[in-house]
């Protein structure tokens, strides 16, 4: 008996082990693919003047920030029992307040979009960068609000000291921990409600703009691209809302496979999708990809040509 239980434990850490190395592996990819978007952005100041690169970038710096403090909060449900409830709820402020920027962001990025094909006369006095800086300071104050409430309730109801307390922090404490999970749904479903109005206004404008002052119907084409394009990242972005609906969903139908099924919501509706949405729209961008391209395939063929020398 004690051999099996020893055999059941074993077999319990390595998978444990092979999930933890799954998702470190696919967060650093993440965090690494993006960073070189980043890293073209700040090496090439024809992006500073853009609104719209702009928002990309911070689009794709929040993801990052967001998939580290997710990977993070992963990996300390398994190897860190014992956190200390201030660092937890601080690690879970910053991801919470990141994963609401995005659909705002997107919502933005339409907005401007609208503004650039349906008003371009106007569109260097409204969308400076001034005024894109002040917008991203927004989409922040924003994505702060639903869990600052929840600390400051928190706050109100228990004691100060509370914080000086241990508790277990994992990444599910993303929808239970800090607040109620059915106001949770209620306040997402109603937040990306009027994330999916903004977008379904501004580029059905947007398409019908672009097909009365087209002469051809590539430019009508390019403008319907774009459209899928950000309802696609809209979608991917969604993913993420419905892991607890899927988790409870999954389980009640298979019971057995609990900490599969975990796993694997975990894994396609917050991760992946972070991966997905900025290259599919960094690559698309004929302008990044050239500067992407002199920044690093550049200097990957000068580096093989000295040492072929």
């Amino acid at each position: 008996m004690n051999s099996s239980l020893l055999q059941l434990g074993t077999s319990g850490f390595e998978e444990t082990l092979i999930r933890s190395a799954i998702i470190i592996i696919l967060g650093f990819s993440i965090i690494c693919i993006n960073g070189t978007f980043v890293f073209t952005f700040f090496k090439s100041s024809i992006f500073y003047r853009d609104p719209r690169y702009i928002l990309y970038v911070h689009l794709v710096m929040n993801d990052i920030l967001m998939v580290g403090v997710s990977v993070s909060l992963y990996v300390m449900s398994f190897s860190l029992q014992n956190v200390n409830l201030c660092v937890c709820c601080l690690l879970l402020f910053i991801a919470s307040t990141t994963h609401k920027n995005t659909p705002l962001n997107l919502a933005g990025m339409a907005v401007e979009r609208y503004i650039a094909i349906c008003k371009p006369l106007h569109h260097p006095q409204i969308c400076t960068v001034r005024r894109t800086y002040v917008l991203i300071c927004l989409i922040w104050g924003a994505g702060c609000i639903p869990p600052l409430t929840d600390l400051i309730i928190a706050l109100i109801i228990r004691p100060f000291s509370i914080f000086d307390s241990i508790t277990y922090c994992a990444s599910s404490f993303l929808y239970s921990s800090l607040y109620h999970e059915q106001r949770n749904m209620a306040v997402q479903c109603i937040y990306m409600s009027l994330v999916w109005i903004i977008i379904f206004f501004t580029y059905c404008r947007v398409l019908v703009t672009a097909r009365k002052m087209s002469t051809d119907k590539v430019s009508a084409k390019k403008a319907q691209s774009t459209i899928l394009l950000h309802g696609v990242q809209l979608l991917l972005c969604m993913l993420s809302y419905t892991t607890p609906v899927l988790d409870i969903i999954l389980v009640l139908i298979i019971p057995t496979q609990k900490r599969n099924i975990v796993f694997c919501t975990y894994l396609l509706t917050s991760i992946v999708p972070r991966l997905l949405s900025p290259l599919i729209y960094g690559i698309r961008d004929q302008t990044f990809v050239k500067h992407l391209r002199k920044n690093f395939l550049g200097k990957i063929l000068v580096v093989r040509i000295e040492s072929g020398k």
